[in-house]
């Protein structure tokens, strides 16, 4: 960060936005917590994976209209709405009756909590120059592996003490407070900011001027949908998120196999072990990216390290301690991409077609989530096993590192 100028908006923006996410994710991913305990419903191994991954259907929907209208209207707005309309979700989730409407309730959260995520990179990609963003979006970002750490050990005493539908109605009030409080701290740029010094007020903008003094030729929102390297990051997204939400949405059930039954409390406290290795990973893939001002590297490497710690627990024999040292391994890995990957597309496109590219790539790469979850609920159940179903994962993120040696997309896009 710039020593020599304020640096409000870090402490300003970023906080604000990382605990919107964390509730927002905790209210995605509480299911894999819960799913074992939902015995009347009869779930089997596919039944779970679908519930799991439904909410990604759901999620796609929203990707595109949600960065456009960002882009237009600002974050601000567009997040505050959606924020009141997944907390009621939620809650209602915890009210379901039959497994149908478990998958509708899915449904309906992703397609509430879809729109966030490119509204606030278009938030972002407005606060934060090119050599800034991916240390703001990891920053931001920590609220993936940090709302697991928090989820896992609370979810599991709330489904102990009660039940898992009181984890699903008590997990969806928070976003309907906080919503206020997004509302009243955020600002969709710099000259809306009454809490910003003029000093670095004129900063980011001089900064965020430079960046768009050579602005490439562009046929409007349809380069979202044409430019190649746009929809190779879409492609590669895709089979990440596959293997992300394979894993993420499934770690608790492994979990609870090496505990042996272990109760839901000690299983939850487990789980999280995985994801403070995460924080740690993205803040430190981040900050090297940003200094080495190169995305590509930091993207690969630690995807292939999750693909080894994905192969590596499933050939380590029945060791606990070794399992669970490849769990962290796989999210060190699996996690660490996310400050560099998002740097990328707003550094190809304009920044008034930055929402829609952003909305494309979440669209299609969010799909992996479907497929992950329900490929390894399908595969566990056929194979009554882990490992191919974990196998398939690591498969995945290995598709993902070949799509990057496609392009460079640390080379600058051409102008005119």
């Amino acid at each position: 960060m710039h020593t020599e100028i304020p640096n409000k908006r870090w402490t300003h923006i970023i906080p604000v936005a990382a605990v919107m996410y964390i509730l927002a994710y905790v209210d995605r991913i509480n299911v894999a917590m819960a799913l074992p305990y939902m015995k009347s419903f009869a779930l089997t191994s596919a039944d779970m994976g679908l519930a799991a991954g439904i909410f990604f259907v759901g999620y796609m929907v929203m990707q595109i209209p949600a960065g456009i209208l960002a882009s237009k209207f600002g974050a601000k707005r567009i997040v505050t709405l959606l924020m009141v309309l997944w907390g009621l979700s939620a809650v209602v989730t915890g009210l379901v009756e039959s497994k149908t409407q478990l998958y509708i309730a899915r449904f309906v959260l992703g397609l509430f909590e879809g729109g966030v995520w490119p509204a606030v990179l278009v938030l972002l990609s407005t606060w934060f120059p090119s050599n800034e963003r991916a240390r703001a979006n990891a920053l931001w970002m920590i609220c993936l592996p940090a709302s697991a750490v928090l989820m896992a050990p609370i979810t599991g005493l709330l489904i102990g003490s009660m039940s898992w539908r009181w984890v699903f109605i008590l997990e969806g009030i928070p976003p309907l407070l906080w919503a206020g409080v997004w509302w009243h701290y955020i600002a969709d740029s710099p000259k809306e900011a009454k809490w910003l010094s003029t000093e670095e007020r004129n900063f980011v903008d001089a900064r965020m001027l430079a960046e768009r003094v050579a602005p490439r030729s562009s046929t409007g929102y349809w380069e979202a949908f044409t430019d190649r390297k746009i929809l190779l990051l879409a492609l590669a997204y895709f089979f990440w998120m596959a293997g992300f939400y394979g894993y993420t949405l499934w770690m608790p059930s492994v979990v609870k196999n090496l505990t042996n039954g272990g109760s839901s409390f000690r299983v939850g406290l487990l789980s999280a072990i995985p994801f403070l290795f995460a924080i740690i990973s993205m803040l430190v893939n981040s900050v090297w990216s940003d200094r080495r001002m190169q995305r590509q590297a930091h993207v690969v490497i630690p995807l292939l390290i999750g693909a080894i710690g994905l192969i590596g627990g499933q050939v380590c024999g029945r060791s606990a301690i070794l399992q669970m040292f490849f769990l962290v391994i796989a999210a060190i890995g699996i996690y660490g991409p996310f400050g560099p990957f998002w740097a990328i597309p707003s550094s190809m496109v304009r920044v008034e077609v930055a929402g829609a590219a952003i909305g494309v790539i979440n669209a299609i790469g969010n799909l992996g989530g479907f497929l992950g979850p329900y490929a390894v609920g399908y595969i566990r159940g056929r194979a009554h096993s882990n490992v191919a179903s974990f196998l398939t994962l690591s498969l995945f993120l290995g598709i993902t590192i070949s799509i990057f040696f496609i392009f460079d997309c640390d080379k600058p896009p051409a102008t005119s």
